[in-house]
């Protein structure tokens, strides 16, 4: 018994080390295996506001083919950062597959609202960072004039994400413009009024209104009438005809 316990052992041992050896040699010949190719996969319905070459020259480094490249040479964290460094990029997620395909997944900054100003005009994206302008694709946003710096850019961006989100507003409010003393004034796309926001507070409670007053003014078409709708009022909305 004691010889057949020995020969066991030494059986699954000799087993282990084969596949260790397997293991290690399928790892290394994968490793300076050349990639087959590159993708690049845009996450969402949104148009593409960034080429795809313009994506796979980050991600390929020195611009050169994918199938030049061993596996064990990419650094996979470094073409993210690359990646995730583009103004129209917003994440990134980059790997190899099985089949030897470096993939990028990307995911797009969603534009808001465009903003026109001293420096020229750009995008300020879903999250509040700026956004530069496409050659493939104009969003349909608010355009936005006036100066926007580090004392109203968040409340702004807040602001322009309450539209967006909502499809009335997203719908009809077509332009912001900033006033000096920091107020805003907006129009909509189907009427000739002009909306005095005044400052942004109470940013949620003015829509409200709005969209209250809207509704019901729409029914009787007085909406025509009116040269000015003033929402600076918490619980009222004056207008001037």
């Amino acid at each position: 018994m004691k010889k057949i316990f020995n020969w066991t052992n030494i059986r699954l041992f000799l087993i282990l080390g084969i596949v260790l050896s397997l293991f290690s040699f399928t790892s290394n010949r994968n490793k300076s295996r050349k990639l087959k190719k590159s993708t690049v996969i845009f996450m969402g319905d949104n148009a593409l506001f960034l080429k795809r070459e313009t994506v796979n020259k980050l991600l390929i480094e020195n611009n050169r083919n994918a199938s030049s490249i061993e596996k064990d040479k990419l650094d996979l964290n470094k073409l993210e950062n690359a990646l995730d460094s583009n103004d129209m990029i917003e994440k990134s997620n980059v790997f190899v597959s099985v089949d030897g395909v470096l993939k990028a997944v990307v995911k797009q900054k969603t534009p808001i609202a465009r903003v026109f100003d001293d420096n020229g005009s750009f995008y300020i994206g879903y999250e509040g960072s700026k956004m530069p302008l496409s050659d493939n694709f104009t969003a349909r946003v608010p355009l936005v004039s006036g100066r926007i710096n580090e004392n109203n850019r968040e409340k702004l961006a807040n602001l322009f994400r309450i539209i967006y989100d909502d499809d009335f507003l997203k719908k009809n409010i077509i332009a912001i413009q900033i006033m000096p003393n920091g107020s805003l004034k907006m129009l909509n796309r189907d009427f000739n009024y002009q909306i005095d926001f005044g400052s942004v507070i109470n940013v949620e409670g003015k829509f409200k209104n709005y969209k209250a007053f809207f509704q019901k003014a729409i029914l009787d078409s007085s909406l025509y009438n009116y040269k000015k709708i003033d929402l600076r009022f918490t619980q009222q909305v004056v207008c001037t005809k």
